[in-house]
C-alpha cells in the first residue's frame, strides 16, 4: 500500500527551480551554427521531500525534473537524447500490450518534444525506439511562436511508466514580441511542473497494478501526492510585487483544478500554444494532462502573508510574502497579441471520430479506442499539408480524454451534449442541448483539448508544418499505451 503523505509535515522545503540545460557545442544547419544539446536518461537518486528517504528515479539530468531547455524562435537546436538507462524497468511492463509483447526489449525511451512544430523524423514516433547503450539525435527548429513546451518519452506501449519514472522536462522558446510587452521576467518568473505520485515509506515510487496475471496494466493512474518541481508541499518565497508562473499538468492521468489563494490578482495570459489575445481573470486553473496555462499572479497586496496554493489534495504550494515597499516595472497589458482565428468555411474536410472504450465481462476497461480502430490498423486520418480541418470528437465514455495531435496547433470551436446511447445503438448523434463556446482561457492556439463525456468537441486544424508521419492520442498515459493512439499522416501539399 502507498505511504500516506498527508503524515509528513508540509512547507519544509524550498520550491527548486529546474535547471537550464547548457549547450555541449553547436553544429551548422542551414548555413548556421545552431546550438547542440546532450541530454543522458539514467537513473538518480531523488527526494521529494526532507523526511523521506532519496529513491531510484529516471531522468534527463541529475534531478527531477530534467533540465529547461531555452530556445528562441527561428533559431533551431540540435539534441541528442542518450539512453544509458539500465536494462531492467522497475515499473511493471505489461507485455500484453500493443508495442511491448514478448521479445521486445523492456526499456526503450523515444522523445517527443510536445507542441513542438517538427519534422517527422524528430518527432518522437512511439515506434522509433532506442535501447540503452543507444542515443538519437533529434532536429527542432523553432519555427513557431513563443510558447510553454515539454519533452517526454513516448516509447510504444510504456511511455506511462517512462513518465512516472520522471522522463519529462520542460522546453521555452522566446520571442523579441513577448519580451518587448514587459511581463515578469528573470528572478520573477518560474515554471511549475506538477504531477501526482503515490510512495513506499522509504521513498520508492509506488505504481500500482490491476492484480491480474500478465495483465498488470490499470486504466487510470492516481497517485496521493502532488509534486511541484519535484517537490512534496514546498514553499516559494515571493516578494509583493508580479510573478509569472509557467504551469504544466505532467501527471498520467489526474485532471487539476488549482485554485489560487485568496487576495492574489490571477491574470491567465497563455495556453499551450503561446499568449491569449488578451489577459483572462481567474480565480482557479483547469489543467487536464499534458495542458499548460501561463499566468500573472500579483501578490502586492499580500505583504507578510503565507499563502497556499490548493487543489484536490489540499495545499501544494506556499507562498511565503515577504514585506515591505517593492518596485515593479513589469506589467500585464490589456492586449498581448493577435489570434487570428480559422475560419469554418476555409476547411476541406469534416471527420467525426469517437472515443470509446472495449470493456470486460465486469465492466472494467480493456482497451480504449480512437474511432473503434486499433494502433496497428492502417493510418485512416491523412489530411494534406497546407489544408484546414474540423474534427468532431465524439466521446461515449465516461471519462473526459485530453486529445492531443503532433505537429500542429488548432483552435477549439465549441462542445455540445448528445444522446450516447441513440448514438452507440444507431451511430447518429442527436444534440441534447445548445453549443457551449470555449472558456475564455481556451481561446488561444491549443495542442491539447478536454473532451468531455457526452459531448461533441469540435477543433478546427491548419495543418502547417511538414509532411510525414506523427500521431494523435489521448494524453491520459494510462489510455494511449492501450490503444487510445492512432498513426497521423499528413500529405505533400496538394499540386
Amino acid at each position: 500500500m502507498p505511504f500516506d503523505p498527508g503524515t509528513l509535515t508540509p512547507f519544509l522545503d524550498p520550491l527548486p527551480r529546474p535547471a537550464v540545460a547548457r549547450p555541449a557545442g553547436f553544429r551548422p544547419a542551414g548555413g548556421r551554427n545552431l546550438p547542440h544539446y546532450r541530454f543522458t536518461m539514467r537513473a538518480i537518486a531523488h527526494q521529494v521531500h526532507r523526511d523521506l528517504p532519496a529513491a531510484t528515479w529516471w531522468s534527463f539530468g541529475p534531478s527531477f525534473p530534467g533540465p529547461t531547455i531555452e530556445a528562441r524562435r527561428g533559431e533551431g537546436v540540435w539534441v541528442d537524447w542518450i539512453n544509458a538507462l539500465p536494462s531492467t524497468h522497475f515499473l511493471p511492463v505489461d507485455r500484453t500490450l500493443d508495442g511491448a509483447g514478448p521479445g521486445v526489449p523492456e526499456v526503450r525511451t523515444v522523445v517527443h518534444l510536445h507542441g513542438g512544430r517538427v519534422p517527422a523524423a524528430s518527432d518522437g514516433y512511439p515506434e522509433a525506439w532506442h535501447v540503452p547503450g543507444q542515443s538519437h539525435r533529434d532536429f527542432y527548429p523553432n519555427d513557431q511562436d513563443a510558447a510553454t513546451l515539454w519533452y517526454h518519452d513516448h516509447a510504444m506501449g510504456i511511455h506511462r511508466l517512462n513518465l512516472f519514472a520522471g522522463l519529462l522536462g520542460l522546453y521555452v522558446i522566446r520571442d523579441a514580441e513577448e519580451e518587448a510587452l514587459r511581463l515578469p521576467a528573470g528572478e520573477y518568473e518560474w515554471p511549475l511542473i506538477l504531477c501526482d505520485r503515490s510512495f513506499s515509506r522509504d521513498g520508492r515510487l509506488f505504481y500500482p497494478t490491476s492484480g491480474l496475471p500478465g495483465h498488470p496494466w490499470i486504466p487510470e493512474y492516481f497517485g496521493n501526492a502532488l509534486l511541484v518541481n519535484g517537490r512534496l508541499a514546498p514553499y516559494l518565497e515571493v516578494a509583493p510585487r508580479r510573478y509569472r508562473f509557467r504551469l504544466l499538468n505532467a501527471s498520467n492521468s489526474r485532471f487539476l483544478h488549482l485554485r489560487w489563494p485568496e487576495g492574489v490578482t490571477v491574470l491567465q495570459i497563455g495556453t499551450d500554444q503561446g499568449l491569449l489575445p488578451a489577459p483572462v481573470a481567474v480565480a482557479s486553473t483547469h489543467l487536464a494532462p499534458a495542458e499548460r496555462a501561463d499566468v500573472v499572479a500579483d501578490f502586492a497586496g499580500c505583504a507578510g502573508r503565507r499563502l497556499a496554493m490548493r487543489n484536490d489534495l489540499d495545499g501544494m504550494l506556499q507562498f511565503r510574502v515577504g514585506g515591505g515597499v517593492v518596485r515593479d516595472e513589469s506589467r500585464v497589458p490589456d492586449r498581448l497579441r493577435d489570434v487570428p482565428r480559422l475560419r469554418e468555411a476555409d476547411a476541406v474536410r469534416t471527420r467525426t471520430l469517437t472515443l470509446g472504450e472495449v470493456r470486460h465481462m465486469n465492466g472494467t476497461p480493456r482497451r480504449m479506442l480512437l474511432n473503434g480502430t486499433p494502433w496497428s490498423a492502417p493510418a485512416t486520418e491523412t489530411p494534406a499539408l497546407g489544408t484546414t480541418e474540423i474534427w468532431n470528437l465524439v466521446n461515449v465514455t465516461e471519462d473526459s480524454h485530453p486529445i492531443h495531435l503532433h505537429l500542429v496547433r488548432f483552435q477549439i470551436l465549441d462542445r455540445r451534449p448528445f444522446d450516447v446511447f441513440q448514438f452507440r445503438t444507431e451511430g447518429t448523434v442527436r444534440y441534447l442541448g445548445p453549443s457551449e463556446p470555449p472558456e475564455p482561457s481556451e481561446a488561444g492556439w491549443k495542442d491539447t483539448v478536454r473532451a468531455a463525456p457526452g459531448m461533441v468537441t469540435r477543433i478546427v486544424i491548419r495543418f502547417e508544418g511538414y509532411a510525414g508521419r506523427y500521431v494523435w492520442h489521448c494524453h491520459i498515459l494510462e489510455h494511449s499505451d492501450n490503444e487510445m493512439m492512432r498513426p497521423l499522416d499528413v500529405r505533400p501539399s496538394p499540386a
